[in-house]
């Protein structure tokens, strides 16, 4: 009877969540930067008897939004970053809504929305019910490239929760088992000496070589690291012009392993091979930490309840305009571009999606024991606290994300079922957390082993603010919508 009292005010709201969620979509800010996002969430929670928080852990779009009293606490995560150049309509052809504009790339604006929406549903329930503890929503920004959820655990947000759920938009409906890998973000600053390139170039020392030797160095070292790992760099700044010697130069490295402590031996090796570029170049360097996260840890009880949930709400199913959108959507792609799209999601059985174009069923998780590839900042939350993400189809199977079709999916009627079946979703498990305590404690038991001999120190340094002025200036390059 709870669950459906929970059910039944998401239907009732459904055209309000949707609209919620398609401002949202229109909105499209960047990350540290989604004042309207974040102020319609966080409005929204207050007039439904939330008690909110707001500018928490130094960032004026980050807020927490409380119901209730004592424990248990059950925490739903919500975020609402876009990601740049990713502006689309919600039409199955590439067509900008502002060239170079951002967009809704990874459906933030369902996943900020399917927390709303869950959090109020279970309020309302616990209302209805007399239901004892909190429901407490978290709005983390800048996901998607400053770890926003970083500066909230650091700053100790996460300690006193009991559990936390997320929901994330995807190719598939599931609550999946396998970690991520940690990562730190790193620059890499070279100082040389600048001189005329042709007459007089033994009096220069490039900084451009010292990253160019640098950047050989370590793809050399690829081939001896874990094969879990990863390694991504970019030159941020290269020189001004080919006749003058660079004096300064800046690469920018993400280092990926599936533990904190791998990441740490590969980046001491990193380390070195920059001071082999100062060798070979004549020059110098320094070296700036950026963010960094934590590996997810998983946690079988909570993914068995969202899984035992989902099957019982059933998962959305789709018409033939909705299938005939999706198949448009990625009528471009080639079988080997399909197949080699589905065989990422590393499922045992994956080739039966191959015909399929929106997955509508729910998939029991697969993945426990694997590493995948990417890196969130839910990782850091999960070594403070039970949590798991679980994901719904919000998008055609052979959708990499980060794409100009995840935009246009997320602002039509698949990214909105997707929503409420998310919604309904979060609000059940969390009903099951705070009506049954063995449950709960299954949950709290799991997390204590998985953390036996584990221990969290916060990947940033003490002192790191949010970059808010760095936020500033790299949105002012884009065009945003108006």
């Amino acid at each position: 009877m709870v669950k459906q009292d929970a059910i039944k005010w998401i239907e009732k709201n459904k055209p309000q969540l949707i609209e919620i969620s398609d401002k949202i979509w229109g909105y499209a800010e960047l990350g540290l930067l989604e004042f309207k996002s974040s102020a319609l969430l966080a409005d929204t929670l207050e007039k439904h008897g939330f008690q909110v928080q707001r500018g928490v852990a130094d960032m004026p779009t980050a807020f927490i939004a409380s119901y209730g009293k004592g424990h248990p606490i059950i925490g739903i995560m919500g975020e609402y970053d876009a990601l740049p150049g990713l502006s689309q309509k919600a039409v199955p052809t590439r067509d900008p809504v502002v060239e170079g504009a951002p967009g809704h790339g990874c459906g933030h604006n369902i996943h900020g929305t399917s927390g709303l929406g869950g959090a109020i549903a279970t309020k309302m329930a616990m209302e209805q019910q007399n239901i004892k503890g909190t429901i407490r929503f978290y709005g983390t920004p800048a996901e998607e490239n400053y770890g926003g959820k970083l500066f909230m655990v650091r700053d100790g947000f996460f300690d006193d929760v009991d559990a936390v759920l997320s929901h994330h938009p995807a190719r598939i409906n599931s609550a999946l088992l396998g970690s991520s890998n940690a990562i730190k973000s790193y620059k890499f600053h070279f100082y040389g000496k600048t001189a005329h390139a042709a007459g007089s170039p033994e009096l220069g020392r490039s900084a451009l070589d010292a990253v160019e030797l640098m950047n050989t160095g370590v793809n050399f070292m690829r081939e001896h690291i874990i094969d879990d790992a990863r390694i991504h760099y970019v030159i941020e700044q290269g020189g001004t012009q080919p006749n003058i010697v660079p004096d300064y130069a800046r690469s920018w490295y993400f280092i990926r392993s599936p533990e904190m402590d791998q990441l740490g031996y590969i980046y001491q090796r990193v380390l070195k091979i920059a001071d082999g570029a100062d060798l070979m170049a004549g020059t110098t360097h320094t070296v700036e930490q950026e963010m960094g996260y934590y590996n997810l840890i998983p946690n079988k009880q909570l993914s068995k309840l969202i899984v035992a949930n989902m099957h019982e709400i059933g998962p959305p199913q789709y018409d033939d305009k909705e299938i005939e959108f999706s198949k448009t959507i990625v009528q471009d792609l080639t079988l080997d571009e399909k197949r080699a799209t589905l065989a990422t999601l590393r499922h045992p059985h994956w080739e039966k999606f191959l015909n399929i174009t929106l997955s509508n069923t729910v998939e029991e998780p697969w993945d426990e024991g694997l590493v995948w590839h990417g890196s969130t900042d839910v990782g850091d939350v999960s070594w403070k606290a039970p949590t798991l993400e679980f994901v719904t189809t919000t998008s055609a199977l052979y959708d990499p994300f980060h794409s100009w079709r995840t935009v246009a999916h997320s602002g039509m009627s698949i990214g909105h079922k997707s929503l409420i079946f998310a919604a309904k979703t979060l609000a059940t498990t969390a009903l099951d957390l705070l009506t049954n305590p063995n449950a709960l404690k299954l949950v709290q038991d799991e997390f204590n082993h998985r953390m036996k001999n584990r221990t969290y120190q916060s990947p940033l340094p003490p002192d790191m603010k949010p970059p808010h002025e760095r936020a500033r200036k790299q949105a002012e390059s884009y065009r945003a919508p108006e």
